[in-house]
């Protein structure tokens, strides 16, 4: 079939634009002009509702499934409360912010992204994190991610992204990946994609829980106070555990071990007692730091660095309490981002003003009701009341004629319902101007300098794992074009990224892609690196301890309460569960040699007797659960009879690996020079 051909052109910001060809029209014929920007009241003003095309748009797509969520379908929750510990009245009016001390009750969610509620909890994807604080003002929803950036920088171009990450439509694969040419194909067609991108190759996307996960409010949002001043501010969760992740081969192995690892590890630690903790921090700037900045904070594709904005702690969310019913609190949890409370506002961010359709739009599609927020995990704590009546699934009996506003009803002896407050919400006045354009400020279009930052940014063992993602991602791709169309921005973002992930496939490198917009050198900043900021600690770890029928159960107690002394668990493994008869006593085991690989722990031990190491180490799941370990970079403990088992793996001894006697230290840390030696990197 012939096709009348198009024209690629770049935007003012460098957005990838095709013009002609057949006409891209809306469900009712009406042909689009520009299908990469929203209209707007200038070209960084705020969205436009008279926007049909954006709404006709991001309404199919939010009606697309049912009911499963179209993203975010694998998800896991948890209540707890925040505790504001540096009030910030001279910042924000919002009460939970107002008093040292001050405890709101909350929900949490964790999630991937592209998978459906069915696919595994270890793919390489960017996590939703989502927190629903139940004020005494009104619900407040923070939704977000942990990636401070987004792929994309208008709503109008969301539909588009889900719809090339997600199996590919002709044959239902892959499932939580985005490795495969629709993916790939699209985001080299769309330069602003890049940041979040290198984000996605890093070790970022792969946490080794979701209790040691970073969260980010995304968007630039504001803070106003009484008197009605406002301060731009970004959200920032810090994980008092630290932040850590899996590598690659780890991860993959997890995904046949335990598909619900994350969501295990998350509700077994809350039921243990070990209670979830994390910092909420602010960046807070004005107007005139925002204007100096060589990007432009309306833009979900950038971040402030914490060199240039330090952040500012002012609360802990603590999640002590599993749910009691999957369905009722995760599946029917709805988050909305619209969902502010006095004193917190909204920016001029595009992506953020499609968000604020499209969340409450969905919530009918999934839940099939627009009295969705009566469900009891989506109900607010506070009372709440407004003329809004009827509808499907209503379960409030509403009272009395008042169904309007304004009214008289109270003269005759009625009560005539609520009415608004002069405390209530309302939104910060700004001066709007300019005229109505579907177009994009000049000041998104740098696309290359903030990931630039980050490439360097990392330590050398990280860049290695970035470059080895885009080089497993790109192996996948079966289209010539997009793979060279993809190395010629890696080329741009940092000619040493181009060229590793080029002769990883075995290909030259390519030219920089041309830009308007050439990458800048903008620094350093090590808040960026896992590995640079990896605390050492057991808290929240877990050390898997093999034995078999006739250990030494003193050294088993002894090495448990030394791990267990600095915060870690242990958990038990053997050829056979038992109970076994020990040296010394009888034990059960907590789980099957063959059931409980050593990916699903942080470091490993093993206590055994000379002659059931022999005859252990004739099982080929004894021998890929040390050199498991030992290829995911973990301590590695042993007793002098269970030595012959590292031997036979060909596993050397280095810092990581050694006698039990001092495992508890060695366990709190990954041993990242060990790589090398291991497995070709990019």
């Amino acid at each position: 079939m012939t096709r009348a051909p198009y024209e690629t052109r770049t935007g003012h910001a460098g957005e990838t634009q095709q013009i002609g060809g057949e006409p891209l029209t809306s469900n009712h014929g009406i042909p689009f002009s520009d299908n990469q920007n929203s209209l707007k009241a200038g070209a960084r003003g705020p969205t436009l509702l008279e926007d049909f095309l954006l709404r006709e748009k991001i309404f199919h797509f939010d009606h697309e499934r049912i009911p499963e969520r179209i993203v975010h379908a694998r998800g896991s929750v948890a209540h707890g409360e925040f505790e504001c510990t540096d009030p910030i009245p001279d910042l924000s009016r919002a009460k939970l912010f107002s008093k040292k001390g001050k405890k709101t009750p909350l929900i949490a969610r964790f999630s991937t992204v592209a998978g459906g509620a069915g696919s595994v909890d270890t793919p390489r994807d960017v996590r939703g994190f989502a927190v629903k604080f139940y004020t005494e003002e009104g619900n407040w929803d923070l939704v977000g991610n942990n990636i401070p950036v987004f792929f994309i920088q208008d709503a109008i171009k969301f539909p588009d992204l889900i719809h090339a990450v997600k199996m590919e439509a002709d044959r239902g694969y892959p499932q939580a990946a985005s490795a495969h040419d629709t993916f790939w194909d699209f985001v080299s067609l769309m330069p602003e994609t890049m940041h979040t991108l290198i984000w996605a190759m890093s070790d970022r996307a792969i946490p080794r829980s979701l209790r040691m996960m970073e969260g980010f409010g995304v968007h630039t949002f504001k803070l106003v106070n009484d008197q009605g001043v406002e301060h731009f501010v970004k959200f920032h969760w810090r994980p008092r555990l630290g932040t850590q992740s899996l590598i690659w081969d780890e991860s993959a192995k997890l995904q046949g071990a335990d598909n619900d690892f994350h969501r295990r590890d998350l509700f077994e630690a809350i039921a243990a007692g070990d209670y979830p903790e994390w910092d909420l921090a602010v960046q807070v700037f004005d107007q005139d730091l925002a204007d100096s900045l060589p990007y432009d904070v309306l833009d979900a594709t950038k971040i402030i660095p914490e060199e240039v904005v330090p952040l500012r702690v002012i609360g802990k969310m603590t999640l002590n309490r599993n749910p009691d019913n999957h369905f009722a609190e995760n599946e029917q949890l709805a988050f909305l981002p619209s969902n502010v409370v006095p004193g917190i506002d909204f920016s001029d961010d595009p992506l953020l003003h499609g968000r604020l359709f499209s969340y409450l739009d969905t919530q009918k599609s999934r839940l099939g009701t627009t009295n969705f927020h009566q469900i009891p995990v989506n109900a607010p704590k506070c009372p709440y009341a407004n003329m809004m009546r009827d509808g499907m699934m209503q379960t409030h009996v509403h009272k009395g004629r008042a169904n309007y506003e304004p009214n008289s009803l109270d003269q005759a002896g009625e009560d005539p319902g609520p009415r608004a407050q002069t405390s209530g919400f309302a939104t910060a006045r700004q001066q709007v101007s300019g005229e109505k354009t579907r177009d994009r400020s000049e000041t998104f279009g740098d696309t290359y300098s903030q990931p630039r930052m980050y490439w360097n940014s990392l330590t050398p063992n990280e860049q290695a794992h970035t470059a080895s993602a885009y080089v497993f991602e790109l192996s996948k791709v079966s289209l010539p074009h997009v793979v060279e169309r993809t190395l010629s921005h890696l080329s741009a973002i940092h000619p040493d990224l181009g060229k590793r992930v080029a002769d990883g496939l075995g290909m030259p490198p390519a030219k920089p892609a041309e830009t308007k917009f050439p990458a800048r050198n903008l620094g350093t900043s090590d808040a960026l690196s896992i590995q640079k900021k990896w605390p050492a600690t057991l808290k929240g770890r877990k050390v898997g301890l093999l034995f078999t029928e006739g250990s030494d159960k003193a050294s088993i107690d002894k090495l448990k309460a030394e791990i267990e002394a600095e915060g870690g668990t242990v958990f038990t493994v053997a050829p056979k569960v038992g109970p076994l008869k020990l040296k010394g006593g009888e034990m059960k085991a907590d789980g099957q040699l063959a059931g409980s690989p050593s990916v699903l722990f942080d470091a490993i031990a093993m206590i055994m007797m000379p002659d059931q190491a022999d005859k252990l180490m004739k099982d080929a799941a004894c021998i890929a659960w040390v050199s498991d370990a030992w290829a995911h970079l973990k301590a590695i403990g042993h007793c002098p009879g269970s030595k012959r088992i590292l031997d036979k793996a060909g596993i050397e001894p280095d810092e990581g690996v050694g006698p039990n006697e001092g495992l508890a230290e060695r366990a709190k840390l990954r041993y990242w020079d060990r790589e090398p030696k291991l497995r070709d990197l990019a």
